[in-house]
């Protein structure tokens, strides 16, 4: 049987469902980004002057941090470091003293000549760079001089993250404690100067010193331990030579 098209009639064509889903999306996107904007803007706008004294408040105290750099801390570091000077001069040779050492010592740590001495730097430049570094020099000079207790005061306010000179200040201070015949303590710090840093240079000097401590205490395995570290950790240096006694003797003496 023939069929027939009706004339007029038309092919309905499928609408793009998911272009119009797309659109509809995009529009609420925007939609929401309009009411977020407009909610900002509105308490932006409510809190304008709490967020402006804010901003005021941080500006000030950057430019103040800044100035107080430029015009306070920078010049009196340069101050300090002058000053060291004298005093600086005055330990150098007593170190290379041998009769006259303790007066040099003394001038180094008071000053003279209307000088600043350690001591005068230490309180007045505290803080600065030189200030750090008077308390080492005036530690150093009162163990030079046997005033041990002011040494480890000194020493004690001094700090540094220099690989050896942070050490050596620990070390004196066991040096000191040694002095006063305060062995544990002395211990205690001969191990601190040897972790402190590992170098060639000053770990085996006080692994030695902790290690000889250790004797003296009794404390024979310690002993052992410490002087085995410089022979397997440290055999380059000139302290590993001899170490293999320091080693028996830690044997023996258990």
């Amino acid at each position: 049987m023939a069929t027939y098209k009706k004339k007029g009639q038309k092919k309905v064509k499928n609408e793009p469902v998911q272009e119009v889903e797309e659109e509809s999306t995009t529009a609420e996107v925007f939609n929401t980004l309009d009411e977020t904007a407009s909610k900002s803007e509105e308490w932006v706008e409510k809190n304008q002057k709490p967020l402006f004294s804010g901003l005021i408040a941080i500006a000030v105290v950057i430019l103040g941090y800044l100035a107080y750099t430029t015009y306070v801390t920078e010049p009196k570091e340069i101050d300090a470091a002058n000053e060291l000077a004298f005093p600086k001069e005055s330990f150098d040779l007593a170190a290379e003293s041998n009769s006259a050492a303790d007066s040099l010592f003394t001038v180094a740590l008071e000053g003279a000549n209307g000088k600043y001495g350690f001591l005068d730097i230490a309180k007045k430049y505290a803080g600065t760079n030189a200030g750090n570094l008077a308390n080492y020099y005036a530690g150093i000079s009162y163990l030079k001089t046997k005033q041990y207790k002011s040494a480890i005061e000194y020493l004690g306010k001094f700090s540094s993250d220099d690989a050896l000179l942070g050490p050596v200040a620990l070390g004196a201070i066991g040096d000191a404690f040694a002095d006063l015949n305060q062995l544990e303590d002395a211990l205690s710090y001969y191990e601190k100067a040897a972790n402190a840093s590992s170098n060639l240079a000053s770990t085996p000097l006080f692994l030695l010193k902790a290690g000889n401590t250790a004797l003296e205490l009794g404390k024979a395995d310690q002993a052992e331990k410490l002087f085995t570290e410089i022979k397997t950790n440290y055999s380059k240096s000139s302290l590993a030579n001899n170490i293999e006694l320091s080693i028996n003797k830690a044997k023996y003496a258990k």
